[in-house]
């Protein structure tokens, strides 16, 4: 499934799945346990704790297997898949009415224009929140058909340091990439 698709099947209030709890957010997936290579030494495949979650509304799949606590990797697949989420599912834009909601002005650098000091510090990535901004920049990104020019436009920022955020993560920018590349 390429980066960037909008889901044409979903309401426009079906696609905050970010915002939902970890319970909310497996209540719309599909968890299948498997034995997987892995941790454990001779004791490895004795039970199956690898963990792959399929979200049933975007068809979006998430697999953990680096525990041999199956609790453990059903964490790390649900922590990927709001990861994917971000990346993968885009939401609509109003370009004529744009303001940058609050999740993507807190991951931007404290010297951008439209980012107020009520933001609090810049979120970095290894932030749990980040994946939320990562998405609402993408999702603006999308709507104005991968220029990262006329992003920056609407975020009172210069191109150099959107460029930066997008560069300082890797998923980010795989992402931004693939979706420039689409259009």
């Amino acid at each position: 499934e390429k980066i960037g698709s909008v889901c044409d099947n979903l309401g426009e209030n079906e696609t905050g799945f970010l915002k939902l709890s970890d319970e909310q957010l497996m209540g719309q997936c599909e968890m299948e346990t498997f034995k997987s290579s892995g941790p454990g030494g001779q004791h490895r495949n004795k039970r199956e704790s690898a963990v792959r979650l399929k979200h049933l509304p975007t068809g979006v799949i998430a697999q953990a297997a680096e525990d041999r606590s199956q609790h453990m990797n059903r964490a790390s697949a649900l922590a990927r898949l709001r990861a994917l989420l971000a990346l993968k599912v885009r939401r609509p834009v109003d370009l004529n009415a744009y303001s940058p909601p609050p999740e993507l002005l807190q991951i931007l650098p404290t010297k951008s224009t439209i980012r107020g000091s009520e933001c609090g510090p810049q979120i970095k990535s290894n932030n749990p929140k980040f994946v939320e901004g990562m998405q609402a920049l993408l999702d603006l990104i999308y709507a104005v058909e991968g220029s990262v020019s006329d992003a920056s436009k609407y975020l009172g920022m210069s191109t150099g340091a959107l460029s930066r955020l997008i560069l300082s993560d890797d998923s980010l920018r795989g992402a931004v990439n693939e979706l420039r590349a689409s259009k």
